[in-house]
Protein backbone atom coordinates (compact mmCIF):
# COMPACT_ATOMS: atom_id res chain seq x y z
CA UNK A 1 0.00 0.00 0.00
CA UNK A 2 1.35 2.95 -0.79
CA UNK A 3 2.48 5.74 2.23
CA UNK A 4 -0.45 8.17 1.04
CA UNK A 5 -2.98 6.00 1.31
CA UNK A 6 -5.09 6.93 4.21
CA UNK A 7 -7.93 4.61 5.74
CA UNK A 8 -10.65 7.43 8.14
CA UNK A 9 -12.68 5.84 10.67
CA UNK A 10 -16.38 7.93 9.79
CA UNK A 11 -18.04 7.76 12.90
CA UNK A 12 -15.06 6.15 15.50
CA UNK A 13 -17.20 5.17 18.61
CA UNK A 14 -16.49 1.42 20.10
CA UNK A 15 -16.69 -0.90 17.15
CA UNK A 16 -14.80 1.80 14.92
CA UNK A 17 -12.11 2.52 17.27
CA UNK A 18 -11.50 -1.34 17.96
CA UNK A 19 -11.39 -1.91 13.97
CA UNK A 20 -9.17 1.48 13.65
CA UNK A 21 -6.76 0.64 16.15
CA UNK A 22 -6.20 -2.94 14.58
CA UNK A 23 -5.42 -1.59 11.55
CA UNK A 24 -3.24 0.75 12.88
CA UNK A 25 -0.85 -1.71 14.43
CA UNK A 26 -0.85 -3.46 11.65
CA UNK A 27 0.84 -0.13 9.97
CA UNK A 28 -1.90 1.12 8.08
CA UNK A 29 -2.55 5.30 8.37
CA UNK A 30 -5.90 5.64 10.53
CA UNK A 31 -7.91 8.54 11.00
CA UNK A 32 -10.76 8.23 13.09
CA UNK A 33 -14.18 10.78 12.56
CA UNK A 34 -16.35 10.95 15.80
CA UNK A 35 -17.46 13.01 18.67
CA UNK A 36 -15.46 15.51 20.87
CA UNK A 37 -16.19 13.10 23.64
CA UNK A 38 -14.34 10.09 22.56
CA UNK A 39 -11.67 12.78 20.46
CA UNK A 40 -10.97 14.16 24.47
CA UNK A 41 -11.00 10.99 26.30
CA UNK A 42 -7.67 9.43 23.50
CA UNK A 43 -6.38 12.74 24.27
CA UNK A 44 -6.13 11.97 27.96
CA UNK A 45 -5.76 8.34 27.69
CA UNK A 46 -4.15 7.53 24.31
CA UNK A 47 -5.99 4.07 23.22
CA UNK A 48 -6.03 0.46 23.84
CA UNK A 49 -7.45 -2.25 21.78
CA UNK A 50 -8.02 -5.68 23.28
CA UNK A 51 -9.73 -8.89 22.65
CA UNK A 52 -10.44 -12.32 24.53
CA UNK A 53 -7.37 -13.99 22.78
CA UNK A 54 -4.78 -12.63 24.11
CA UNK A 55 -4.71 -8.99 21.44
CA UNK A 56 -3.13 -5.86 22.91
CA UNK A 57 -2.38 -2.66 20.93
CA UNK A 58 -1.24 -0.08 23.25
CA UNK A 59 -1.27 3.61 21.28
CA UNK A 60 0.14 6.86 23.02
CA UNK A 61 -2.35 10.02 22.29
CA UNK A 62 0.39 11.30 20.47
CA UNK A 63 0.04 8.05 18.11
CA UNK A 64 -3.53 8.02 17.27
CA UNK A 65 -5.23 10.51 14.90
CA UNK A 66 -9.22 11.63 15.84
CA UNK A 67 -10.59 14.72 14.62
CA UNK A 68 -14.32 15.38 14.94
CA UNK A 69 -13.90 17.96 11.46
CA UNK A 70 -16.04 15.97 8.74
CA UNK A 71 -13.33 18.02 6.36
CA UNK A 72 -11.15 15.34 7.36
CA UNK A 73 -12.81 13.02 4.76
CA UNK A 74 -11.04 14.86 2.26
CA UNK A 75 -7.73 12.81 3.17
CA UNK A 76 -9.60 9.45 2.54
CA UNK A 77 -8.90 6.72 -0.08
CA UNK A 78 -10.99 4.25 2.00
CA UNK A 79 -14.04 5.02 4.48
CA UNK A 80 -15.29 2.83 6.49
CA UNK A 81 -18.65 4.11 8.04
CA UNK A 82 -19.31 2.83 12.03
CA UNK A 83 -22.10 5.69 12.56
CA UNK A 84 -25.12 4.48 14.32
CA UNK A 85 -28.12 3.67 12.07
CA UNK A 86 -29.74 6.94 12.59
CA UNK A 87 -26.33 8.92 11.49
CA UNK A 88 -26.77 7.16 8.00
CA UNK A 89 -28.26 10.45 6.22
CA UNK A 90 -25.68 12.88 7.94
CA UNK A 91 -22.78 10.62 6.94
CA UNK A 92 -23.70 10.98 3.28
CA UNK A 93 -24.32 14.31 3.41
CA UNK A 94 -20.48 14.99 4.76
CA UNK A 95 -19.13 12.37 2.44
CA UNK A 96 -20.75 13.91 -0.68
CA UNK A 97 -19.04 17.32 0.23
CA UNK A 98 -15.93 16.57 1.64
CA UNK A 99 -14.82 13.05 0.46
CA UNK A 100 -12.87 12.96 -3.02
CA UNK A 101 -15.25 11.31 -5.69
CA UNK A 102 -14.80 7.36 -6.37
CA UNK A 103 -13.57 6.82 -2.98
CA UNK A 104 -14.35 3.73 -1.78
CA UNK A 105 -16.97 3.42 1.28
CA UNK A 106 -18.06 0.47 3.28
CA UNK A 107 -20.88 -0.12 5.51
CA UNK A 108 -20.02 -1.36 8.84
CA UNK A 109 -23.13 -0.82 10.77
CA UNK A 110 -26.05 -3.04 11.60
CA UNK A 111 -29.37 -2.77 10.90
CA UNK A 112 -30.84 -3.98 6.67
CA UNK A 113 -31.11 0.11 5.26
CA UNK A 114 -27.75 1.54 5.93
CA UNK A 115 -25.90 0.32 2.67
CA UNK A 116 -28.59 0.74 0.70
CA UNK A 117 -28.69 4.66 2.35
CA UNK A 118 -25.57 5.54 1.42
CA UNK A 119 -25.51 3.71 -2.57
CA UNK A 120 -28.63 6.01 -2.85
CA UNK A 121 -26.92 9.18 -1.46
CA UNK A 122 -22.86 8.28 -3.01
CA UNK A 123 -23.69 5.65 -5.68
CA UNK A 124 -23.69 2.04 -5.88
CA UNK A 125 -20.36 1.86 -7.80
CA UNK A 126 -18.34 3.03 -4.81
CA UNK A 127 -20.30 2.18 -1.25
CA UNK A 128 -19.96 -1.91 -0.10
CA UNK A 129 -22.16 -3.63 2.61
CA UNK A 130 -20.05 -5.20 5.21
CA UNK A 131 -20.94 -6.99 8.27
CA UNK A 132 -19.00 -7.10 12.09
CA UNK A 133 -20.19 -10.39 13.47
CA UNK A 134 -17.88 -9.57 16.92
CA UNK A 135 -18.97 -7.44 19.48
CA UNK A 136 -16.88 -4.48 21.06
CA UNK A 137 -17.55 -2.40 24.33
CA UNK A 138 -16.40 0.11 26.14
CA UNK A 139 -14.12 -1.27 29.66
CA UNK A 140 -12.17 2.14 30.64
CA UNK A 141 -10.81 5.45 28.90
CA UNK A 142 -9.68 4.97 25.79
CA UNK A 143 -10.02 1.38 26.18
CA UNK A 144 -11.73 -0.82 23.38
CA UNK A 145 -12.07 -4.44 24.04
CA UNK A 146 -13.86 -6.85 21.47
CA UNK A 147 -15.74 -9.79 23.76
CA UNK A 148 -17.14 -12.29 20.70
CA UNK A 149 -15.50 -13.62 17.81
CA UNK A 150 -16.26 -13.45 13.82
CA UNK A 151 -14.78 -12.34 10.99
CA UNK A 152 -15.64 -9.19 9.28
CA UNK A 153 -17.72 -9.80 5.71
CA UNK A 154 -17.70 -7.41 2.97
CA UNK A 155 -18.83 -7.41 -0.83
CA UNK A 156 -16.41 -8.33 -3.42
CA UNK A 157 -15.20 -5.77 -5.09
CA UNK A 158 -11.56 -5.06 -7.13
CA UNK A 159 -11.98 -1.23 -4.57
CA UNK A 160 -10.63 -2.93 -2.13
CA UNK A 161 -7.62 -5.32 -3.39
CA UNK A 162 -4.53 -3.27 -2.16
CA UNK A 163 -7.07 -3.01 1.03
CA UNK A 164 -7.67 -6.42 1.93
CA UNK A 165 -3.98 -7.89 2.43
CA UNK A 166 -3.74 -5.12 5.33
CA UNK A 167 -7.19 -6.67 6.97
CA UNK A 168 -5.08 -9.95 7.24
CA UNK A 169 -2.48 -8.72 8.66
CA UNK A 170 -4.42 -6.74 11.58
CA UNK A 171 -5.43 -9.71 12.06
CA UNK A 172 -8.86 -9.19 10.71
CA UNK A 173 -9.72 -11.30 7.70
CA UNK A 174 -12.46 -10.36 5.73
CA UNK A 175 -14.64 -13.16 4.25
CA UNK A 176 -16.57 -11.92 0.17
CA UNK A 177 -20.39 -11.38 1.16
CA UNK A 178 -22.24 -12.95 -1.81
CA UNK A 179 -25.79 -11.80 -0.50
CA UNK A 180 -26.05 -8.74 1.44
CA UNK A 181 -29.97 -9.37 2.11
CA UNK A 182 -29.68 -12.32 3.70
CA UNK A 183 -26.57 -11.87 5.77
CA UNK A 184 -27.94 -8.34 6.86
CA UNK A 185 -31.01 -10.13 7.83
CA UNK A 186 -29.05 -12.60 9.72
CA UNK A 187 -26.91 -10.64 11.90
CA UNK A 188 -30.39 -8.57 12.38
CA UNK A 189 -31.87 -11.89 14.10
CA UNK A 190 -28.72 -12.04 16.18
CA UNK A 191 -29.11 -8.01 17.09
CA UNK A 192 -32.19 -8.60 18.36
CA UNK A 193 -30.64 -10.01 21.60
CA UNK A 194 -29.50 -6.19 21.92
CA UNK A 195 -33.22 -5.12 23.75
CA UNK A 196 -32.70 -8.19 25.86
CA UNK A 197 -28.77 -7.47 27.03
CA UNK A 198 -29.57 -3.75 27.70
CA UNK A 199 -32.88 -4.30 29.63
CA UNK A 200 -31.14 -7.21 31.60
CA UNK A 201 -28.17 -5.03 32.68
CA UNK A 202 -26.16 -7.88 32.45
CA UNK A 203 -22.71 -8.59 30.62
CA UNK A 204 -23.90 -10.87 27.37
CA UNK A 205 -22.55 -14.17 29.40
CA UNK A 206 -24.45 -13.74 32.34
CA UNK A 207 -27.97 -13.06 30.58
CA UNK A 208 -27.32 -15.85 28.12
CA UNK A 209 -26.53 -17.80 31.14
CA UNK A 210 -30.36 -17.34 32.41
CA UNK A 211 -33.02 -19.91 30.06
CA UNK A 212 -35.72 -17.08 30.91
CA UNK A 213 -33.56 -14.35 28.83
CA UNK A 214 -32.51 -16.99 26.52
CA UNK A 215 -36.40 -18.02 26.02
CA UNK A 216 -37.36 -13.98 25.63
CA UNK A 217 -34.09 -13.57 22.45
CA UNK A 218 -36.23 -17.25 21.08
CA UNK A 219 -39.20 -15.47 20.89
CA UNK A 220 -37.85 -12.51 19.17
CA UNK A 221 -35.84 -14.24 16.58
CA UNK A 222 -38.83 -16.79 15.77
CA UNK A 223 -41.20 -13.56 15.23
CA UNK A 224 -38.54 -12.28 13.33
CA UNK A 225 -38.01 -15.35 11.44
CA UNK A 226 -41.85 -16.19 10.47
CA UNK A 227 -42.00 -12.68 9.12
CA UNK A 228 -39.23 -13.22 6.64
CA UNK A 229 -40.52 -16.44 5.88
CA UNK A 230 -43.81 -14.58 4.65
CA UNK A 231 -41.81 -11.89 2.96
CA UNK A 232 -39.91 -14.01 0.82
CA UNK A 233 -36.50 -13.18 2.64
CA UNK A 234 -34.23 -16.18 3.78
CA UNK A 235 -31.59 -15.00 6.58
CA UNK A 236 -28.33 -16.72 5.95
CA UNK A 237 -27.09 -18.06 8.83
CA UNK A 238 -23.75 -16.19 11.12
CA UNK A 239 -21.46 -18.65 11.92
CA UNK A 240 -22.20 -22.05 11.69
CA UNK A 241 -25.95 -22.40 13.22
CA UNK A 242 -28.90 -21.58 10.86
CA UNK A 243 -31.65 -19.75 12.76
CA UNK A 244 -34.25 -22.37 13.48
CA UNK A 245 -31.19 -24.17 15.08
CA UNK A 246 -29.99 -21.12 16.93
CA UNK A 247 -33.98 -21.07 18.26
CA UNK A 248 -33.60 -25.03 19.38
CA UNK A 249 -30.04 -24.50 20.95
CA UNK A 250 -31.62 -21.11 22.81
CA UNK A 251 -34.49 -23.25 24.01
CA UNK A 252 -32.52 -26.26 25.65
CA UNK A 253 -31.93 -26.39 29.55
CA UNK A 254 -29.51 -24.68 31.26
CA UNK A 255 -26.96 -27.69 31.47
CA UNK A 256 -27.03 -28.83 27.99
CA UNK A 257 -27.45 -25.08 26.75
CA UNK A 258 -23.61 -24.33 28.56
CA UNK A 259 -22.47 -28.23 27.18
CA UNK A 260 -22.79 -27.44 23.82
CA UNK A 261 -22.55 -23.44 23.68
CA UNK A 262 -18.58 -24.21 25.68
CA UNK A 263 -17.53 -26.53 22.55
CA UNK A 264 -18.46 -24.31 19.65
CA UNK A 265 -18.39 -20.70 21.34
CA UNK A 266 -16.57 -18.04 23.37
CA UNK A 267 -17.97 -14.87 25.30
CA UNK A 268 -15.76 -12.95 27.60
CA UNK A 269 -17.29 -11.67 31.42
CA UNK A 270 -16.99 -8.32 29.51
CA UNK A 271 -18.72 -8.15 26.49
CA UNK A 272 -21.68 -6.41 26.45
CA UNK A 273 -24.41 -5.34 23.76
CA UNK A 274 -23.76 -1.73 21.99
CA UNK A 275 -27.48 -1.38 23.51
CA UNK A 276 -26.75 -1.63 26.45
CA UNK A 277 -23.60 1.07 25.99
CA UNK A 278 -26.06 3.41 24.59
CA UNK A 279 -28.46 3.57 27.38
CA UNK A 280 -25.48 3.43 30.16
CA UNK A 281 -24.37 6.58 28.41
CA UNK A 282 -27.73 8.01 28.21
CA UNK A 283 -27.33 7.85 24.14
CA UNK A 284 -30.48 7.22 21.94
CA UNK A 285 -30.10 3.58 20.75
CA UNK A 286 -30.72 1.47 17.69
CA UNK A 287 -33.68 -0.12 18.47
CA UNK A 288 -36.06 0.94 15.62
CA UNK A 289 -33.50 -0.68 13.23
CA UNK A 290 -32.94 -3.62 15.08
CA UNK A 291 -36.36 -4.39 16.73
CA UNK A 292 -38.38 -1.75 14.89
CA UNK A 293 -36.96 -2.92 11.89
CA UNK A 294 -39.07 -6.63 12.22
CA UNK A 295 -42.02 -4.78 13.56
CA UNK A 296 -41.86 -2.35 10.24
CA UNK A 297 -41.59 -5.90 8.14
CA UNK A 298 -44.70 -7.51 9.65
CA UNK A 299 -46.75 -4.06 9.45
CA UNK A 300 -46.26 -4.53 5.85
CA UNK A 301 -47.67 -8.20 5.29
CA UNK A 302 -50.41 -7.13 7.68
CA UNK A 303 -49.49 -9.44 10.94
CA UNK A 304 -48.78 -8.14 14.18
CA UNK A 305 -45.48 -8.96 15.93
CA UNK A 306 -46.31 -8.17 19.82
CA UNK A 307 -42.78 -9.64 21.15
CA UNK A 308 -40.49 -7.46 19.48
CA UNK A 309 -42.92 -4.57 19.26
CA UNK A 310 -42.63 -5.00 23.15
CA UNK A 311 -38.75 -4.86 23.25
CA UNK A 312 -38.91 -1.74 21.04
CA UNK A 313 -41.28 0.15 23.82
CA UNK A 314 -39.18 -0.95 26.93
CA UNK A 315 -35.71 0.32 25.39
CA UNK A 316 -37.62 3.21 24.42
CA UNK A 317 -38.97 3.56 28.09
CA UNK A 318 -35.49 2.83 29.22
CA UNK A 319 -33.88 5.56 26.96
CA UNK A 320 -36.62 8.04 28.98
CA UNK A 321 -35.06 6.77 32.64
CA UNK A 322 -37.07 3.98 32.74
CA UNK A 323 -36.04 0.47 33.72
CA UNK A 324 -33.04 -0.96 32.99
CA UNK A 325 -32.91 -4.61 35.55
CA UNK A 326 -35.70 -6.64 34.35
CA UNK A 327 -35.15 -9.99 35.74
CA UNK A 328 -35.57 -12.82 33.47
CA UNK A 329 -39.32 -13.97 33.97
CA UNK A 330 -40.27 -9.94 34.44
CA UNK A 331 -38.88 -10.11 30.61
CA UNK A 332 -40.33 -13.10 29.70
CA UNK A 333 -43.88 -12.19 31.26
CA UNK A 334 -43.81 -8.75 29.66
CA UNK A 335 -43.39 -10.52 25.90
CA UNK A 336 -45.82 -13.68 27.06
CA UNK A 337 -48.39 -10.50 27.83
CA UNK A 338 -47.69 -8.82 25.00
CA UNK A 339 -48.78 -11.73 22.87
CA UNK A 340 -51.93 -12.23 24.69
CA UNK A 341 -53.00 -8.75 24.44
CA UNK A 342 -52.43 -9.25 20.18
CA UNK A 343 -54.39 -12.10 20.21
CA UNK A 344 -57.47 -10.37 21.63
CA UNK A 345 -57.25 -7.00 18.86
CA UNK A 346 -58.12 -8.51 15.78
CA UNK A 347 -57.68 -5.15 13.83
CA UNK A 348 -53.83 -5.66 14.93
CA UNK A 349 -53.28 -7.78 12.26
CA UNK A 350 -52.53 -12.02 12.31
CA UNK A 351 -50.52 -11.92 15.05
CA UNK A 352 -46.86 -13.89 14.60
CA UNK A 353 -46.32 -16.90 16.63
Amino acid sequence: MHVSNRIVVHGAGSVGCYIGGCLAAAGLSVTYLGRPRIQSEVAANGMLVTDQDGRRHAFQPCEVDYRTEPETLSEATLILVTVKSEGTKAAVQEIQRYARVGVPVVSLQNGVRNAAELRAGLGDERVLAGMVPFNVVHLGPGHWHCGTSGKLEIEGSALLADYLPWFGKADLPVVEMTDVAATQWGKLLLNLNNPINALSGLPLRDELAQASYRQCFALCVEEAVQCLIAAGITPRSIGSMPPAEMIELLRLPDAEYHRVVGKHHKIDAAARSSMWEDLEHGRPTEVDYLSGEVVALAETLGRASPINARARALVREAERGGRRDWTAKELLKQFEDAVTIACQEPKAGKVVR
